[in-house]
């Protein structure tokens, strides 16, 4: 059994990595990226196949499929669909959205069922999944946080440079389009984090049966910073602001995930830091 756990650890994990890559490549359309993203996706796939084959071994014939095969073989279907699709056809969001799907099955899948145990036999099941949670929300704010300098930079460095002010300062600083990148890099880096954090999330509070937890407002307004980070990239790639706008609403989507992150201790019924 804690065989199979580390196998199932690996298979999530390993997913989440393979959907930043290919997240990367949806919106920037990064071979190097699809590539990667496709080789993890593969890997995820055989391991899959190992677990699923053995599970069908030891499978009672006299008895039907449970659900937890029934949901592991749609997600180990989803993973083949998409793997096809990506091989043959350029349709990245399609390919991005079926394993954001996927990812939440099989977790659901892992994590409402006792029988696969964790790593660490002290620890519960939601235990765990509120460890992966908490780890890519972090993760996500730290890449944030690190975008909302770079975005703090270029605004300093665009308003220095307009208004013909020089200073060391400004010597000591990355160029425009080196910070602008750099901002541009992390929030493609924590976008895909928060979401797979926020359907996590979502499945930690199906399995705890409070529906009314969907409502809660440190949930929605996640969703709002989702949103936000989602129209920075939909501005950058599709409607080509220009860069000193870029920024600001980088840093107000920062502030808005500060707040989210500060105030939650006085207003969510569940997410609080005491």
């Amino acid at each position: 059994m804690v065989t199979k756990s580390w196998l199932y650890d690996a298979i999530i994990y390993i997913y989440a990595l393979s959907l930043l890559f290919y997240f990367s490549d949806f919106v920037g359309s990064n071979r190097s990226a699809k590539r990667m993203g496709a080789g993890l996706l593969s890997f995820v796939w055989v391991l899959q196949t190992v677990y699923l084959v053995f599970s069908l071994i030891e499978h009672n014939r006299a008895a039907a499929y449970s659900m937890f095969e029934a949901l592991f073989m749609l997600s180990w279907l989803l993973v083949a669909v998409s793997l096809i699709i990506s091989r043959f056809f350029r349709i990245e969001l399609f390919v991005f959205s079926v394993n954001v799907i996927g990812f939440a099955v099989l977790a659901l899948n892992f994590f409402s069922n006792p029988k696969v145990s964790p790593t660490l036999a002290s620890w519960k099941i939601s235990d765990e999944l509120l460890f992966i949670h908490i780890s890519l929300s972090i993760g996500s704010y730290g890449a944030f946080a690190i975008a909302g300098v770079f975005s703090g930079m270029y605004w300093f460095l665009h308003r220095q440079l307009k208004e013909k002010k020089w200073s060391k300062l400004m010597q000591r600083l990355p160029s425009l389009d080196k910070t602008d990148h750099y901002a541009y890099v992390s929030v493609i880096i924590g976008a895909p984090l928060l979401l797979l954090g926020l359907s996590l999330g979502v499945v930690w509070i199906v399995l705890e049966g409070d529906i009314r937890l969907l409502f809660d407002p440190k949930v929605i307004n996640s969703w709002f910073v989702m949103l936000a980070y989602t129209f920075y990239l939909f501005q950058r790639i599709v409607m080509k602001i220009p860069g000193d706008r870029l920024a600001l609403w980088n840093l107000a989507a920062f502030c808005i995930m500060a707040l989210n992150v500060v105030f939650a201790n006085f207003y969510s019924a569940f997410h609080q830091w005491s």
